[in-house]
């Protein structure tokens, strides 16, 4: 899998298939989310939940994989070599970028496990249409407490059944554990906002929008970054 993903890519450029995945990926995703924002703005719920739904599962999915083969994106430190480009070009716009890519990716891993679970948590279905309910939504630091030591429990128990096996590696591990921060993270953001907005449905629009202009600026730094290093100023890479 790794020494495919290290062939040359199918986009024509100098990117190497996983460089091609990961842009394919990153426009596929961003397209549902998108478009899902269209719905809402069109108080299609259902359409829009789904299209969401879709989006965010696709990016999880696909960030996890680029995780396990550090293979699926442009967007790894590859050293200087691997930009073709001036010093100086490399040292205030491509990393820059880079960086500003990175804690976005980040960023928005936090926010589409949050938006998932807020999504189903702040609507209804009444006779077959989907809503926002226009009500409080609160949770409590002992329903965290329980959810995430259950998830914690159950990744412990996968960790110790795979360690004496060939099937396990500490990489995936990682992937394992970076998760379990991630939504670590996502509960402490989850107590802090909801004394911002308390009532759901608003908390809903209010970080739908927010989340929206991530991953567009997100798509945009990673497209930025691709053009960069396949088309504008290839290196020794791909």
């Amino acid at each position: 899998m790794l020494e495919w993903l290290k062939e040359p890519g199918f986009f024509g450029t100098h990117a190497t298939v996983g460089a091609d995945m990961s842009q394919l990926m990153a426009t596929f995703f961003t397209g549902l989310f998108v478009i899902g924002w269209i719905q809402a703005k069109r108080h299609r719920a259902d359409a829009h939940h789904w299209m969401m739904f879709g989006g965010m599962i696709a990016m999880l999915a696909f960030f996890t994989s680029y995780y396990l083969f550090r293979q699926l994106g442009v967007l790894a430190f590859e050293g200087k070599e691997g930009f073709g480009g001036s010093q100086a070009l490399y040292d205030y716009v491509f990393i820059p970028v880079l960086t500003v890519h990175i804690i976005l990716v980040i960023l928005g891993l936090v926010m589409a496990i949050y938006m998932i679970v807020l999504g189903f948590r702040a609507q209804q279905v009444i006779d077959g249409v989907r809503s926002l309910r226009e009500t409080l939504l609160l949770t409590t630091w002992r329903k965290i407490g329980v959810i995430f030591g259950t998830l914690t429990a159950l990744v412990m128990l996968l960790f110790f059944s795979r360690i004496a096996t060939a099937d396990f590696s500490m990489r995936k591990f990682e992937v394992y554990a970076s998760l379990l921060a991630i939504i670590a993270i996502v509960f402490s953001v989850e107590m802090t906002i909801q004394r911002i907005w308390p009532n759901g449905a608003r908390r809903h629009r209010a970080l739908g929008l927010f989340t929206m202009v991530i991953y567009c600026v997100l798509f945009v730094t990673g497209s930025t970054t691709y053009t960069m290093l396949y088309l504008l100023y290839p290196g020794k890479i791909g």
